[in-house]
Formats: structure tokens, sequence, C-alpha cells
């Protein structure tokens, strides 16, 4: 297979990733309402977004520092012990409570945390692509799933915006963020996920491309050879790198001088996949019961819910065009913008009116 099908094939699995984040936030809605997971006493609040975007301020510039003095460790440690625990929210969910411990008053599903810990062990010994991927899938659509019970439709525009327009001052503008991502692409944790494009490329052995390196054009993009340890040194990109708290997105290029089809995997940021992810299963949780729904793997699913998704897709297919024509860029602008957009098509389809829509009916 040539190089340019294989980075098509590639591009599939990132959109397949996608998918099954979303798919997987969407089915787990229902159980963490049920369950009690909802975080705030009033998810139609738009300060909800606001604090959220400032936590991510803080743990941006605290991971900033942690890599700076040289003490990623740490930051690796936090980010699997992280994995670990967002992955337990799914597990009590799905995994049967066969064997139960009683503490505190409750029973402990003893093999929800089995596998919670399974998870975390296999990140920390053996970060190979798969299990980072396996992983960064269940905490993608567990964080999605949480965050869109916890913010309603208003809360969730505003999230989506502000960070859209954070993520492109991150990459064009200060350019922080791709400093922050070439620390955290070593730490070979969930924060970016990892689809090879050959059999027999190792995540544990590639030397990791540099967003920072190389000659920036027009913007700060930049491109960076890496090695893979089978092919020498071939052009690696990254699509989109960010973290699940932070949600951030970039995608790495190649030089002027390289083939842009001349690399061995794509890198995609966790959070180019929840941060979307939120406002679908916001719409699928809080859309009127009025909204026409689609039946969706056998379930029904909110018809602007289904619509966000197709603009999601619809933006990323945008933003892996432009990253395999070897430039970086900023990804939760095309996504978000995408997903917002689908959702507003579906919303006023449905019969939903374009204030009611945004969330604005309390304020007008």
């Amino acid at each position: 297979m040539d190089r340019r099908r294989r980075a098509y094939v590639a591009c599939a699995g990132i959109v397949g990733i996608f998918v099954l984040v979303q798919l997987g936030a969407l089915a787990l809605v229902g159980p963490f309402e049920s369950a009690g997971y909802q975080a705030v006493e009033d998810p139609d609040n738009p300060v909800n977004s606001l604090v959220y975007v400032v936590a991510i301020l803080v743990m941006t510039a605290v991971m900033l520092a942690v890599i700076t003095f040289g003490l990623a460790w740490i930051l690796r440690a936090l980010m699997v012990f992280a994995g670990a625990y967002i992955s337990l929210f799914v597990l009590r969910i799905v995994v049967p409570p066969v064997v139960t411990v009683p503490v505190g008053g409750f029973g402990i599903n003893v093999l929800a945390w089995l596998a919670a810990a399974g998870l975390g062990v296999a990140l920390w010994v053996h970060p190979e692509w798969y299990v980072v991927d396996a992983a960064g899938v269940v905490m993608g659509a567990a964080a999605a799933g949480l965050f869109g019970i916890t913010f309603g439709l208003l809360p969730a525009l505003v999230l989506l915006v502000v960070l859209a327009v954070y993520d492109a001052i991150s990459v064009y503008g200060t350019e922080h963020m791709l400093t922050l991502a070439s620390g955290v692409m070593d730490l070979k944790v969930p924060i970016v996920l990892v689809v090879p494009l050959s059999l027999s490329y190792s995540y544990l052995d590639a030397e990791m491309p540099d967003p920072v390196g190389g000659e920036a054009a027009d913007g700060g993009e930049s491109g960076e050879h890496a090695d893979d340890g089978d092919d020498g040194d071939e052009a690696s990109e990254r699509g989109a790198a960010a973290d699940a708290t932070e949600s951030d997105a970039r995608a790495e290029g190649e030089t002027a001088e390289t083939d842009p089809f001349d690399r061995n995997a794509l890198f995609i940021g966790l959070g180019d996949a929840v941060i979307p992810t939120v406002l679908v299963a916001s719409v699928a949780f809080f859309a009127p019961q009025t909204v026409p729904a689609v039946d969706l793997l056998g379930f029904p699913v909110a018809l602007p819910a289904v619509t966000a998704m197709v603009g999601t897709h619809l933006g990323l297919v945008v933003l892996l065009w432009m990253v395999l024509k070897g430039r970086a860029h900023a990804g939760l602008p095309l996504l978000n913008g995408g997903t917002i957009a689908g959702y507003l098509v579906g919303a006023l389809a449905g019969g939903v009116s374009l204030v009611q829509a945004l969330g604005l009916g309390p304020y007008v």
C-alpha cells in the first residue's frame, strides 16, 4: 500500500475514534444522570463554562511549569491516575456488580475497580499505541458524557466558542500550546491518541515530533522529522494535540521540503474528540422533548445531536485535509464550528426557535 493510501486509512482510523467517543458519550448520558454524576445544581448557568475555562488556563500553566523544570514524570503519573479514575466512571456503569465489598455504607464494585487499576497499570508499564488509544476512547466518552449532563445548551455553546478562540490563539498566536504538546507527547499518555500508518510502527520506540521545532511558517506552523525505528528518518505528524482536561488540538505537519504523506503515524489530541462531543451529549440530554428523535444503533437520539455529530465529522474531514497538506493547525475552530453549525441546523429543522436553540430563552 503506498504512503498516500496509508495516510487516508489512518485518517479513517481517526474518524473511527471520534465516532466511538461520541457514541460512547451518548450511551452514557442516561446512566450517568441516573447514577447522580451531574456535577452542578444549575446546569443552565453559563458561569459553569467560564469556571471550566479558568481551570484549563491554570492547568496549562501548571503543566508548562512542570515540563520546564524537568518534572514530566510527575505529570505522567497524574495523567495515568486520571485515566484510570475517569475510566472508573464508565466501568462502574458497564461492569455488573458481581463482587461487591461494603465500604462506608456503599457497595464497591470490585471488578470495576480492578479493571480501572489494570488500565492504569497498562498505561504505565506498556503505553503502546493501542493501549493509549483504547484508554483514550474510554476516557473521552466518559469525560464528554459527564460534561454533557453538567453543561446545559448555553453553557455548552459558550464552552465550545471560548475554547475554539483559545485554541487558535494558543497555536497561531502565543504558540504555547505547541510547546506544551512537545513535552506531553513524550509522556505517552492518552492526552494524544495515535493512529499508525503501518503495522510495524511502535509508539514505544518512535521518536516524537517536536511541534515547536523546524522551520516555522505562517502563524507558527512547523514540521519535524522523526524516526520510527523501522524506516529511518521519516516525517511524522501530530494531527491536533491536546489535554483531556484542556481539551486542545493541533496538527503536526512536515517541512516544505518533504512529502506530506511521508510519515509514520498521525496523532490527534483527545481534547479534539472530547470538546465537540460535550455539545453532542448536552443536546442529547437537554433537547426539548418535542424535538424529533433518530434511531441510532438501537436507541433514540435527538435530531440536533445527530446533526451535531455530522458537523463534527465535516469539520474533522476539513482539518485532516489541511493536515495532510503538511501544515500545523488548531483543531477546535473547525471541529467546534462544525459541531455548532450542525446542531443549529438540526435544531431549526426540528422546530426549535433560534433563541431556544441557543439557550437564551431565560434571558430574553
